[in-house]
This record gives structure tokens, sequence and C-alpha cells, in this order.
């Protein structure tokens, strides 16, 4: 009888991991391609105006949005108005929390991060990376810190714009893939 369970157990965890495993080639292509000229276009830019090692603007939540919108391009946190209303609400809350709590970093951080997810939940624009983006703009180096609200446009809106523009382009370049999953104007 061990042997049957055994055998049993082996096909349903065979199956698991297969049904779970994304294996389909073309898929991990275009998710390269995406994240890659996502990323690779915000440093560039972003490096055409500051000298190498000052390149800030390539913040580690733009890398967690990447996963959303280049790999899991259906989920509802991975849409246009959670990426680029997620990260700047959550950019103006970190903002904000850093100026009124600016030597307390640990507590402008933990409130910056708990009012932006509130805020995100609030305005249907929830987007998790935008939890760090907040957190980014009370924990950040003294040069993120002093662009206060010009944190804001650059680098988070100019970053979200470019991951969204190559988003655009790159999901909707085979028949496989459709992104957004909701139209972006509607027509009346």
């Amino acid at each position: 009888m061990p042997v049957k369970r055994i055998k049993r157990s082996y096909r349903k965890v065979k199956y698991i991991l297969y049904r779970e495993t994304l294996i389909d080639t073309r898929e991990h292509i275009v998710t390269f391609l995406g994240a890659f000229l996502g990323i690779g276009l915000i440093g560039f830019v972003h490096s055409k105006y500051l000298i190498a090692h000052e390149n800030l603007f390539l913040i580690g939540s733009f890398g967690a949005s990447s996963v959303l919108i280049y790999g899991v391009i259906n989920s509802p946190l991975a849409q246009p108005r959670n990426l680029v209303g997620g990260h700047l609400i959550s950019a103006i809350i970190g903002v904000i929390c850093h100026k009124l709590f600016p030597t307390e970093l640990w507590l402008g951080g933990a409130i910056a991060v708990a009012l932006s997810i509130v805020a995100m939940q609030i305005t249907k624009t929830l987007h998790p990376p935008g939890g760090a983006t907040a957190l980014i703009a009370n924990m950040g180096t003294p040069r993120i810190e002093s662009l206060g609200f010009l944190y804001v446009l650059c680098p988070v809106l100019t970053g979200v714009l470019i991951l969204l523009a190559v988003a655009l382009l790159v999901n909707n370049a085979t028949k496989h893939r459709s992104y957004p999953t909701k139209p972006l104007f509607r027509r009346r």
C-alpha cells in the first residue's frame, strides 16, 4: 500500500510543478526583453544627467514593478493605473513623512509605508512596489532626500512612465500577450 501512495503523491507533485511552472520560451523572452529594456532605459536616460556613481534614479521599487508589469501582466496590481498611481501616491506620502520626521527615519519610514498602503487601497491603485517607493523617500541616500518633492517627478514619475511605455510596447508585440487587461481609454 505505501508504494501506491508514494506513486500517487509523486504524480500529484509532478502535476503541480508542471502546472505551476511557466515553460513557454516565448513568454520568458518577452519578459526578459521588457525588464531589460525598461530598467536599461531608465538607467541610460538618467545617466545622461548624473555621473555614474550618482545614478541613483534606478530605485529598487522599479525592479519589483518590473516583475509585475513584465512577468505577471494580467495581475490587477500590474495594470497602468496601479503602476503609475501607486508609485506617485507613495512618493508624495514618502516625501511628506520625511519632511515631518527628518531625524526619526524609522518613524517616518513606517508611517510612510503604512499611509501609502491605505492611500493606494482607497484610490484603487494598489501596487506593492509603491510601499518601497515611500520607504526610499525616507531611507534613501542624502541625494534622494535632498530632492524633496522633485523625487516625485524624477526619478519616480519619469521612471514609471518609461517602464509603462516599454510594457505597452513589449507586452503587445506578440499575439500571446495583451497589456493592459482593460483598455486605457473607453469609448462612449
